[in-house]
């Protein structure tokens, strides 16, 4: 493909035209691919991340405004959609069963009991010190299980401020249970 046709299919694909992406996605998947498969080491993510790439240059093309830039704009994309899966993505822990069933046996003892029944005081003791409005908000949020969508009716709330309200709620119910805490 020769640089001017390659600026066509870019300055078409810019301009809405949906067979010119198609044919710079054809053109460019196995080098993006390859591109995040180097940083990711597995296939399946390096599938998705790939996906996204193009999705978020179809969706960001008219911001290009040099199309002979096209390939290195697109790598890059790549490069930093890969580094955000990489750093985002859980660590590994490969651990053996009976290791494991040991993990879910400490349930049952006296001293897990007696732990998981402090927490819930503490977190009863500092909901009850908390306003009228934290405590409602983390109440319908935590324990009755309320949506945010269902929170922002019964508090007649745009969602956005539930969110905020439960973030400061968690917050100031933090501070308490750790004033709560034995030094």
């Amino acid at each position: 493909m020769t640089v001017e046709s390659l600026n066509l299919l870019v300055e078409q694909a810019q301009n809405g035209n949906r067979a010119a992406f198609d044919h710079l996605v054809v053109r460019f998947y196995t080098k993006i691919h390859r591109v995040v498969m180097q940083r990711l080491r597995n296939s399946a993510e390096a599938d998705e991340v790939t996906q996204e790439v193009f999705l978020r240059a179809f969706r960001k093309l008219p911001q290009l405004q040099e199309t002979e830039r096209f390939s290195g704009w697109l790598t890059q994309i790549a490069a930093r959609l890969s580094i955000n899966r990489a750093v985002r993505r859980p660590s590994e822990c490969f651990l053996e069963p009976d290791i494991i069933s040991a993990f879910d046996a400490t349930d049952d003892t006296p001293l897990f009991a007696m732990i998981r029944q402090e927490n819930m005081e503490q977190v009863r003791a500092g909901l009850d010190q908390l306003g009228r409005l934290d405590r409602e908000t983390l109440w319908a949020f935590y324990f009755e299980g309320s949506s945010l969508k269902e929170m922002s009716e019964q508090f007649a709330s745009p969602i956005g401020t539930i969110k905020r309200r439960l973030h400061t709620a968690r917050g100031r119910l933090r501070d308490v249970i750790s004033g709560l805490q034995p030094a």
